[in-house]
């Protein structure tokens, strides 16, 4: 499909604002806010609502069974293999057909990350930077998204971590909700990463005060009083 075809195609289905926008923040500036998080390893999850799935078993990434991700992460295989080689600890939780369905990892080293945002994530001593969580869609709301992560915990806290530390885009929404979920507490930092007409870079830390992310939590429920008389 030709530029053209796509640029009407896009009008037609989001309306010209919408394409606009995302033409100006592909082709011109954007700029992402990464939230800071961070949990201990130790503190039970907080009780939710996900569906159950079928068994999986947790496989660690090494560069020889990496070919695990052809079926559903097929642009991935070198990428894990990589990874796995560079010596980060990576999680792949396989289905009976000896298919990788999800996958996370793990860095107890300060990460540069050469794959998406290009930037370097400090580690300090005794933390772990978790990356790359990602599963097929057929379990998205499934509680392998909390499994998937304690799992990682267990094994990094065998390694002598003591806390987790990751970064969440401010405008996905979804994954936000799933820190607050699991327990995750803002640390007021930020990693603002700008693009500038889709070649240059740059990357700044900015801090906040107060929470970035109560407009997304549940308010909880009072309980019931009598009514006065």
């Amino acid at each position: 499909m030709s530029i053209v075809k796509k640029l009407s195609e896009h009008i037609r289905q989001k309306g010209l604002r919408a394409t606009l926008k995302k033409a100006w923040k592909h082709y011109v500036f954007s700029h992402e806010e990464l939230l800071w998080m961070e949990r201990d390893l130790v503190s039970p999850v907080p009780p939710y609502k996900l569906k159950s799935y079928p068994p999986l078993q947790v496989v660690t990434i090494t560069p020889e069974n990496a070919v695990a991700f052809t079926r559903y992460f097929g642009d991935r295989v070198d990428t894990m293999a990589e990874l796995a080689r560079e010596g980060y600890t990576g999680h792949m939780h396989v289905d009976d057909k000896g298919d990788a369905v999800a996958f996370i990892w793990g860095a107890a080293r300060d990460y540069y990350d050469k794959h998406y945002y290009g930037c370097m994530f400090p580690v300090k001593k005794g933390e772990f930077f978790e990356f790359g969580g990602e599963l097929t869609r057929a379990y998205w709301g499934t509680a392998l998204s909390m499994d998937l992560q304690t799992e990682l915990w267990k094994a990094m806290l065998a390694q002598g971590c003591n806390k987790v530390v990751d970064v969440c885009e401010f405008h996905n929404v979804p994954a936000l909700k799933l820190h607050i979920r699991t327990g995750y507490n803002e640390q007021g930092r930020i990693m603002n990463v700008y693009e500038l007409f889709g070649r240059w870079r740059f990357y700044r830390e900015s801090h906040y005060s107060g929470s970035r992310l109560d407009a997304l939590r549940k308010p909880s429920r009072e309980p019931a009083t009598a009514p006065a008389t």
